[in-house]
């Protein structure tokens, strides 16, 4: 259908929040017709169940894809938006939730509106599972809440974002003829696995395609305190995916020429990252490739890097280095506890 939006969910091992997830959606009101595509990830629990019962609900609605095999966030999320119908995509994760019943409503006449806009999206908050309460995220830079910006202003920030996406995709409505048109000519930007998200890529080929808008209404609770792939507490899984997303940031500076100071000290602190996520696992292979990695990113030394190289440069340094970080944890960890206590 011309007019018809499709809404992507993808989900894997999500039987607590996917049905918050659904309701929030179904709960639009908005004068375009919707469906709603749900990626089912092979899931270990009881998401695929929940997945079901909504589908048979909802049948006119609901396009429940049942994978056969788990295909991994990247490819779940592509294969969904090359199964999608409608002139208009929007996503939702399956822990997080609208809580603006009339988000789509806004967000489609824009587009209605301004058909030199690819790409709406809006103000957003951080929802704390385990307590139950909402707070906002980093501040946002003011030139991305103006209402309309032409995306060639934008590309660089969102190659080197690093607090908060400059496009949070889980608040947008974009066009779908812009994406297929971007995936048929660079699909391997879209499929490659070692970029390590999907929401970058949307974010930079909407930027470069067109104006995008901004609504600073808050329509959605983004799920945090679970962990996630940006937020992990294993050393060697945060690193992979530093890794994977520099990475991307490469490909896009190297494709689409884009040079600055900024983006030079953004690649300098990555590796300087990286490097820490490598001494805290005393891994050196992943220093090794973080010498690699340098090398391929043409990243210039700084006083950090060195530090970290030096540290790291035998065995021995390395492992007082590490005892005294130990050290250093337990005094700050039993400073706080004290004044804690003093309070």
């Amino acid at each position: 259908m011309e007019n018809l939006i499709s809404v992507v969910v993808c989900t894997y091992n999500q039987e607590d929040t996917i049905a918050r997830t659904l309701d929030s959606i179904l709960m639009q009101q908005c004068h375009v017709p919707y469906e709603i595509i749900i990626g089912e990830d092979c899931s270990t629990d009881h998401t695929r169940d929940i997945c079901k019962s909504y589908a048979e609900k909802h049948p006119n609605v609901i396009r429940l894809i049942a994978n056969k095999q788990n295909k991994g966030v990247l490819d779940n999320y592509f294969d969904c938006l090359l199964a999608a119908q409608g002139k208009y995509i929007a996503d939702c994760a399956g822990d997080d939730f609208w809580t603006d019943p009339l988000k789509l409503e806004k967000e489609v006449t824009i587009l209605e509106e301004h058909p030199d806009v690819t790409l709406v999206h809006t103000n957003w908050l951080c929802y704390d599972e385990e307590k139950g309460t909402t707070y906002p995220p980093h501040s946002a830079d003011s030139k991305h809440t103006r209402p309309f910006i032409e995306g060639a202003e934008i590309l660089e920030d969102i190659v080197i974002q690093t607090q908060r996406p400059v496009i949070h995709l889980c608040t947008s409505l974009y066009r779908r003829d812009v994406f297929l048109q971007a995936y048929q000519e660079d699909t391997y930007f879209f499929r490659n696995k070692d970029f390590g998200c999907e929401d970058v890529q949307i974010s930079f080929i909407m930027a470069k395609n067109g104006r995008i808008a901004y609504l600073s209404d808050i329509t959605l609770s983004y799920s945090v305190g679970n962990a996630t792939i940006s937020n992990t507490k294993s050393e060697e899984k945060q690193y992979r995916f530093v890794r994977q997303v520099t990475n991307l940031s490469y490909y896009l500076c190297d494709k689409y020429k884009l040079q600055s100071n900024r983006i030079d000290d953004y690649f300098r602190q990555r590796i300087f990252a990286l490097s820490m996520h490598a001494f805290r696992c005393h891994n050196s292979a992943m220093r090794d490739e973080v010498r690699t990695l340098k090398k391929r990113w043409h990243v210039a030394d700084n006083q950090s890097i060195r530090f970290a190289n030096l540290i790291m440069s035998n065995n021995t340094t390395w492992q007082i280095a590490l005892m005294a970080r130990s050290l250093f944890v337990k005094w700050k960890k039993r400073k706080e506890l004290l004044n804690g206590t003093i309070r």
